[in-house]
């Protein structure tokens, strides 16, 4: 009995650690999902190669793939352009088609009382509508969050909600 009990013991030992060590690595597997589920997403947007390969980067720098290249870059990694629209009513439209045309638009090129839109809850593009000092009528709004619902993963779904704000409330996650 007393080597049954220790058998027992043991075994809920073991288990209990386990359970402790997958609440720390379900968050993480689920961040790890998201970002790849956008990495996916980015390479149906690619529309030319050097966005692929700025994906390529972005992929070795995470660890997913090895540098299989024999020269080493030491010029500056040039950031594809985003894709450019002028809505209806003739505001400029901008929308970054992956990870590093995203940070880009948002964090350099967009000024603080731009609008900046981005599809709710799942891996999808950012947009930029370029204000000027101009109010943005409703139906420029809705052109940008047709295209933001457009370059993401609920392109095909019948209803895609989007987010929208001015982009001095944007804020880079760690």
């Amino acid at each position: 009995p007393n080597e049954n009990a220790q058998k027992y013991y043991k075994k809920y030992s073991k288990l209990k650690h386990a359970n402790n060590l997958l609440l720390e690595q379900i968050p993480e597997t689920m961040d790890e999902i998201s970002y790849l589920g956008n990495v996916l997403l980015s390479i149906d947007n690619a529309t030319e190669i050097n966005e692929l390969d700025e994906i390529k980067d972005e992929l070795i720098k995470e660890g997913y793939l090895k540098d299989r290249s024999k020269k080493k870059k030491k010029t500056k990694e040039r950031i594809s352009a985003p894709q450019h629209y002028l809505s209806s009513d003739g505001f400029n439209i901008y929308v970054g088609k992956n990870n590093r045309q995203n940070d880009n638009l948002t964090l350099k090129i967009a000024h603080k009382d731009d609008i900046w839109l981005h599809v709710q809850n799942m891996p999808g593009s950012h947009v930029i509508i370029k204000t000027i000092g101009k109010e943005v009528p409703f139906s420029t709004l809705e052109e940008a969050a047709i295209l933001a619902s457009y370059f993401s993963r609920g392109k095909n779904s019948n209803h895609v909600p989007v987010d929208y704000t001015t982009k001095k409330f944007v804020k880079k996650p760690n």
